[in-house]
């Protein structure tokens, strides 16, 4: 699992949301990015290792989200999970907007085409159940006194 502290996306809006936190979204939210999760990208590495492919292939997950999209998806699946729980919650979290920074990427989604046609692979895990299998990994670990 990622480092809660890492500064990444998924980490950073995960945390912020179980914490009640507002989630910070630099830009307009426009900006897209694909994300995959750990157990993709593991079974993507065998199919690599026990192939005869020599190129580079990019065994990424192709499926692309605004930061703005992503922002509302964490939030419905860490209310979700809090509600399953029986957390209570005093209130609804925010998203808010700040500036962005200058080095950021306006567009990340990778081109898997390779990967599926010469590995026979790809992805298998959405988004929405990598990020329900992270919510619950850190709501454990922050009951736990870990984060």
């Amino acid at each position: 699992m990622l480092n809660p502290y890492d500064g990444r996306v998924v980490s950073n809006f995960i945390v912020q949301a179980l914490k009640g936190e507002d989630m910070t979204v630099y830009g307009d939210g426009k900006q897209t990015r694909s994300f995959q999760y750990v157990h993709d990208l593991i079974d993507g590495l065998i199919a690599l290792m026990n192939s005869n492919e020599s190129r580079p292939v990019n065994i990424g997950n192709g499926d692309e989200f605004t930061i703005g999209e992503f922002a509302e998806l964490v939030r419905e699946i860490v209310e979700k999970v809090q509600d399953q729980d029986g957390d209570v919650r005093s209130r609804r979290v925010q998203i808010v907007y700040q500036p962005m920074p200058t080095d950021d990427p306006q567009k990340r989604r990778p081109d898997t085409t390779r990967a599926k046609e010469s590995l026979d692979w790809q992805p298998r895990w959405t988004v929405r159940m990598g990020l329900e299998e992270m919510v619950r990994y850190y709501k454990a670990k922050m009951a736990e006194g870990s984060i």
